[in-house]
């Protein structure tokens, strides 16, 4: 469960998944396909059940001369019908089980979109994170450069640098300030990817809680994952549905008994009164069996069989296909959730290192012992530490987030959401499992999912503050002719 005590001001993950889990249109189109799933139960048990028909209709002869027993003016005739199936060779049972077996399919199909959408969240709220810091990073580091070439140029005046010296600072800070523009780019484009899938911008982002549950092998995460993956046990529920839909195709060669029971009514509306002993009006009633054994229907059944068996193998094929799948998902996001813990430890040491090693060449500089281009290359190794450290911190946190996905421990049940009630699959397939009257209906669908289109188009000021292990002071690169100042660099 992912707990927090970030502060209210503060957009935490937990909210975003609430959005997303209460408004996103992926989620909710997916949960409307499982209701629609739920209707083909009732569907399939109609089949079976007595059918009830009304026929009537009115003629009026024109061309008769006379009335007759045959050919009468005016005829009002009804006719009622009930027909009970007795035997189908099973195609009905089969037909409901294949049904039930699909609702089951669906539902863990929904418990996987579920699982999908809250990854791509969770990588979208980190996208913005990383790409807020690497922003900042950047601003940092123009600033540095900026104070590096004003300072270049002042020197250079007084003939204690060259021309050369100022060029490639003026040419660091150039390439730092396209650096920015390129992670401000990335910046806008996370945060609307967030507006996608969460439906608000995104503000202040709170650095998001601790991952539980995570495996401790990559071989124990894949026999967790074999179990209780959704989209796998949702390939499994297919296959077995496939295997009654064989048996329904099979019963398109037996008899099918039906039993009838009818009741007609005509009037003659007075049009053969003169004809002697003809009543003008009269009931009937009739009850009998009617059985239908096919002979020869051109191949057909066979056909059915056959393309059924293939649907089959095909479902037995996607469950193979399915599990290929989950397994790599699972150990490949505990490749990269591993070796990115790794990155981060080496790039924390990384970042103290070369923040110590930019002030030892400051301070080298400053006696003649260091050229400018020595500081400026320390200035972008420090920089790319800090930037392979956020990076990493990103990577390990959407990876052991996408693991517990694969692993099927990624769904709204499983994070403890609080936003209201969660939507229930089952709730509504009872619903509408014993429906067998003809005229129930539902109000027509309205949209749950928001839309984005009166949102702002975003921008990229960032909005929150660096860690304290990225943050470095600004100073300048060259000796400007004051003492380097202690502790200048943490």
């Amino acid at each position: 469960m992912l707990t927090t005590t970030a502060p209210v001001a503060a957009e935490t993950l937990r909210g975003a998944l609430v959005k997303a889990y209460n408004t996103n249109p992926t989620l909710a189109a997916e949960r409307a396909n499982v209701r629609a799933i739920d209707e083909n139960v009732p569907i399939a048990r109609s089949s079976g059940l007595p059918g009830v028909n009304l026929t009537s209709g009115y003629t009026e002869n024109v061309l008769d001369s006379a009335p007759s027993i045959t050919s009468p003016d005016r005829q009002l005739t009804a006719a009622t019908t009930l027909t009970v199936p007795v035997f189908s060779g099973g195609a009905v049972r089969n037909s409901v089980r294949a049904a039930e077996t699909r609702v089951d399919a669906g539902q863990l199909g929904l418990r996987g979109t579920e699982a999908n959408l809250f990854t791509n969240v969770v990588g979208a709220y980190m996208d913005v994170i990383r790409d807020e810091a690497i922003v900042s990073l950047n601003e940092q580091n123009v600033k540095v450069l900026d104070v590096n070439l004003q300072a270049s140029k002042d020197r250079f005046q007084v003939g204690d640098l060259t021309r050369t010296d100022v060029a490639q600072s003026d040419a660091r800070l150039a390439v730092a300030r396209s650096q920015l523009q390129s992670a401000q780019a990335r910046l806008i484009s996370s945060r609307e990817s967030y507006i996608r899938l969460v439906g608000t911008p995104p503000g202040e982002l709170e650095v998001p809680p601790e991952l539980p549950n995570l495996p401790a092998s990559p071989d124990s995460a894949v026999d967790v994952a074999l179990k209780n993956n959704p989209t796998l046990l949702a390939a499994q529920k297919s296959r077995e549905a496939a295997g009654f839909d064989i048996n329904v195709a099979r019963a398109n060669r037996l008899p099918r008994v039906n039993v009838n029971i009818g009741g007609n009514y005509y009037n003659y509306l007075d049009s053969v009164g003169s004809v002697v002993g003809l009543p003008n009006a009269g009931t009937a009633g009739t009850v009998g069996v009617g059985v239908t054994v096919p002979l020869f229907q051109g191949g057909r059944p066979a056909a059915q069989i056959r393309q059924a068996q293939e649907r089959r193998a095909q479902a037995n094929e996607q469950v193979t296909e399915t599990e290929r799948g989950v397994i790599s998902q699972a150990r490949s996001a505990y490749a990269v959730w591993r070796s990115s813990l790794e990155v981060i430890a080496s790039s924390e040491v990384a970042v103290n290192a070369n923040k110590l090693s930019l002030e030892g060449v400051r301070a080298e500089n400053s006696v003649g012992n260091r050229t400018i281009l020595d500081i400026l290359n320390a200035e972008q190794e420090l920089l790319n530490s800090q930037v392979t450290l956020v990076t990493a911190r990103r990577d390990a946190y959407v990876a052991g987030f996408a693991l517990l996905a694969a692993m099927g421990d990624a769904e709204a049940k499983d994070l403890g959401l609080e936003g209201g009630p969660l939507y229930d699959p089952v709730a509504h397939y009872k619903s509408v499992r014993g429906k067998i009257w003809d005229y129930g209906s539902q109000p027509d669908p309205a949209s749950t999912s928001t839309s984005t289109a009166n949102t702002p188009a975003q921008g990229s000021v960032v909005t929150r503050p660096l860690d304290p292990i990225l943050d470095a002071p600004v100073y300048p690169a060259v000796d400007t002719g004051t003492p380097n100042p202690a502790g200048g660099v943490k």
